[in-house]
Parts: structure tokens; C-alpha cells; sequence
């Protein structure tokens, strides 16, 4: 059975990425601050057990998605250096971590799928560490790309606030994520958008 990780699957995106996979057959290892696989991704050691854990129970995933974030606004200055690392952890380094610690055996297998949400299509001041975290996790996905040219990284970016029953409904958005894993390597995309309107 092939195996979904997914990092960051609290209500929203994760769960409904998790079922998505599910639903053509994945078993699905679902890493959060309290699920069954428990992790602080702002914590190397946390997280790297936690994905160690889901390997041993679940085998070598086909697909990871990093689905992590911290979504609260703030404008430029607002934030001290020390803040903004905290959440650049969480934003940016937390998926820097799990593509360290995942990519090489999966690019040694020799075929496998990371998938990175992403956001904020255009940087807005009045979300400052978000516009930058998500500027950072579109040249992580292009830099393990080059890297590691056997494996698919993407990152699909949520141009909207996630809410059940809307234009941006996490369910509608799920299908990104599985349309990018079954993309024929000749068609490999590095950024998938959803932008609220019908695809």
C-alpha cells in the first residue's frame, strides 16, 4: 500500500488532503502537535522522530505534504527578529527539514512526490512573516527540485482564506495535491493555485 505523510493535519487542508489520498487507496500518517504521530515542527528532533516513526509503522512514503503554517497577520516592524524566526521556523524550516530528512531514500528508490502548501500568491504588509515564509517555501520547493531531480516538489498555493462550504473550501483544494502527485514527469509543475474559481 502506498503511504501519505502528512505534516501539519489539523482541521483544514491537512485532514482533507489525508482523506483525499485515502480514498484511492494510500494509508495515510498523519503528523500534528496531537495526533497519533506527534511532532512540534519548530522542533528538528520532534519531527525527525515522528516521520522516523510513521517509516517504521507505514513504510517509505510515496507523497509528504508539509502543511504547516502560522497564519496570523502582523505588518512589517511589528514583529522582532526573534518572532519572525519562530515563525520562519514553522513556515519555512520545519518543510526544510522533513525534504532533508525524507528526500534521500526517496530520490534512491527513485520516484516519490513533496508537496508544500503554500499562499500568498502577492505579499501583503498586513501579513508580513506569512508573505515571507510563503516567498520562502516557493524557492525551497524550486532548490529540492534541482537537488533531488527523481522526486516531484510542488508547493499549491491557497490565494484565500480556508473555510468549509466556500470558494475555498479545504476538500476542493485537496484535489491540487492529488492532480500534482499523478502529473506525468514530463509535465511536473512546481506550483499548483488555487484561486477560488472553478478549474
Amino acid at each position: 500500500m502506498p503511504v501519505t505523510i502528512v505534516i501539519g493535519a489539523g482541521p483544514g487542508i491537512g485532514r482533507s488532503v489525508g482523506r483525499r489520498f485515502e480514498r484511492e487507496g494510500f494509508g495515510a500518517a498523519l503528523i500534528s502537535r496531537t495526533g497519533p504521530y506527534q511532532a512540534d515542527v519548530m522542533d528538528e528532533k520532534s519531527l525527525r522522530t515522528a516521520l522516523d516513526a510513521a517509516v517504521a509503522d507505514l513504510g517509505l512514503p510515496e507523497v509528504v505534504v508539509y502543511n504547516a503554517a502560522v497564519i496570523r497577520p502582523d505588518t512589517p516592524g511589528e514583529l522582532t527578529v526573534d518572532e519572525h524566526l519562530e515563525r520562519w521556523r514553522v513556515n519555512v524550516l520545519g518543510a526544510y527539514a522533513a525534504a532533508a530528512h525524507l528526500a534521500p531514500a526517496m530520490a534512491a528508490r527513485g520516484h516519490g512526490t513533496f508537496l508544500v502548501t503554500g499562499g500568498m500568491p502577492e505579499p501583503k504588509a498586513d501579513y508580513s512573516s506569512l508573505s515571507l515564509g510563503k516567498t520562502g517555501v516557493r524557492t525551497l520547493v524550486a532548490l529540492f527540485a534541482e537537488q533531488y531531480p527523481e522526486l516531484h516538489f510542488a508547493s499549491v498555493t491557497v490565494a484565500g482564506a480556508v473555510a468549509p462550504g466556500t470558494a475555498f473550501d479545504p476538500d476542493d483544494i485537496a484535489e491540487h495535491y492529488w492532480r500534482l502527485h499523478n502529473q506525468p514527469r514530463a509535465e511536473w509543475a512546481l506550483e499548483a493555485v488555487h484561486d477560488g474559481r472553478a478549474s
